[in-house]
């Protein structure tokens, strides 16, 4: 049974966010912000060019596009939220914001991991088996392979965001990220989180790993979608 205590719908998180009003501090806010401008515009062009050029309604841009829309997704999840509370200078946030940071914040990030599976299976058939790509791969496969990216995702997601549930928490709710993660709150909890804790910080690792391969793999096809444009 799920311990409860002291955790209310009313409850709020404090974050305690990582950049303050110096100097310093502002040109790296800024700077962040500049980038989330430019991370959005490219995913967002990037989805629309996919979408109105019939040249490109190939699979393997078909899962191009589903992954810039994941990325979209993802980066609009906690850096609007982090603007917001530097701008404002209200760093509170409620546990249903909270769940929901997890949630999207994880899912998207799981699902372009199970997308960039289904992009190597792709490029492997599209170049060791030329002849027989049509009958292995089709537009319904392609469509299958996405919403099932979706899907484990948002499984992973509701996974994660019940782990965080199940604990009580209790004393400060100063949160020491920028958004809310899994292994933030566990430093919150009364409960006992040792086995949790190091189970966060091997999937952190392994995220971290992810998150290269991610955008390593996202710079070839971009790469190869200019090429194709010119």
């Amino acid at each position: 049974m799920m311990q409860w205590n002291n955790w209310t719908f009313n409850s709020d998180f404090i974050m305690l966010g990582i950049f303050d009003h110096s100097l310093l501090h502002i040109f790296f806010f800024s700077l962040t912000l500049g980038i989330f401008f430019m991370a959005r515009m490219r995913n967002s062009t990037m989805v629309l060019l996919l979408y109105l050029d019939a040249q490109l309604h190939t699979l393997m841009y078909i899962l191009l596009s589903q992954l810039s829309l994941m990325d979209l997704t993802l980066i609009c999840t906690t850096v609007p939220q982090m603007a917001f509370n530097f701008l404002s200078g209200n760093k509170s946030i409620s546990m249903a914001g909270c769940g929901s940071q997890i949630f999207f914040y994880v899912s998207q990030l799981r699902a372009e991991c199970f997308l960039l599976a289904s992009m190597a299976y792709d490029h492997h058939e599209a170049i060791c088996h030329p002849l027989r790509y049509s009958v292995l791969m089709s537009h319904k496969i392609c469509g299958l392979m996405s919403a099932s990216s979706w899907i484990l995702g948002s499984l992973d997601g509701i996974i994660e965001v019940a782990a965080a549930l199940s604990f009580s928490y209790c004393g400060t709710r100063e949160i020491p990220h920028f958004f809310c993660d899994v292994p933030a709150l566990l430093t919150l909890s009364c409960s006992d989180t040792l086995t949790n804790e190091t189970s966060a910080t091997e999937k952190s690792i392994h995220e971290s790993i992810r998150v290269g391969k991610v955008y390593s793999v996202k710079f070839a096809d971009y790469y190869a979608l200019s090429l194709a444009m010119l």
